[in-house]
């Protein structure tokens, strides 16, 4: 699975994913103000996203988490799943453990709450868009407050070096390129790095660290 890129132009092509009319076409204005950011569709509910990630070129997807049909988390799983997935960023008013978890290990790349200032949220996508791990401030803790924590998860320097890249968006071949070392050893750090947090991918293994405090907070 590969994420989708950007237009050529650097703009990012967005999907507002929310069941509330109102709330929705509110995100769309605050949203069309950024010269940057085009929304390309409009989805009701987890169902409508899939259908629209179908027919538009699509970089994030911006999801609510509680929707008719289909909620946010299953729809962030099906859409992980598809070959050049769009990034996932969570918008919601629900900010419990239990949920941010759920949303996390679907697959989505960041978890904002819908008090998020606009030009947070602008820069959020901005991010999300090339990669990055975005989480609301105070998020990453209590990710790791609620873990049970592996015996084993001290990671060695290289395993930091790669994982701190990963956080930043790279590609495994991308990583190798800074790192000089080759992209089968960069998978097999992460295989490593996977084993030691705990984690079966790299949005969770990125989040994992931020909780431990093994990388710095963006």
């Amino acid at each position: 699975m590969t994420a989708s890129t950007t237009t050529g132009q650097g703009r990012v092509r967005v999907l507002v994913v929310d069941d509330h009319p109102v709330v929705r076409a509110g995100m769309v204005a605050l949203l069309s103000e950024s010269p940057d950011i085009d929304i390309v569709a409009e989805a009701a509910d987890g169902a409508q996203a899939l259908v629209a990630v179908s027919q538009h070129p699509v970089d994030v997807v911006l999801m609510d988490l509680r929707m008719p049909v289909l909620d946010g988390v299953a729809a962030t799983a099906a859409i992980h799943a598809l070959p050049h997935a769009p990034h996932v960023l969570i918008l919601t008013t629900y900010d419990t453990d239990a949920d941010i978890v759920r949303a996390v290990e679907a697959g989505a790349r960041g978890y904002l709450l819908k008090d998020t200032p606009p030009h947070e949220l602008a820069e959020a996508i901005r991010r999300a868009a090339r990669g990055e791990t975005v989480l609301a401030a105070g998020m990453a803790s209590r990710l790791h407050a609620r873990r049970t924590l592996p015996t084993h998860s001290d990671l060695t320097s290289r395993e930091i070096e790669v994982l701190q890249l990963v956080a930043q968006g790279l590609s495994n071949a991308e990583v190798g390129g800074r790192l000089f070392i080759g992209e089968a050893t960069v998978k097999t750090h992460l295989v490593r790095i996977f084993g030691k947090l705990g984690v079966t991918d790299r949005t969770a293994a990125v989040t994992t660290a931020y909780g431990l405090g093994l990388l710095p907070l963006p």
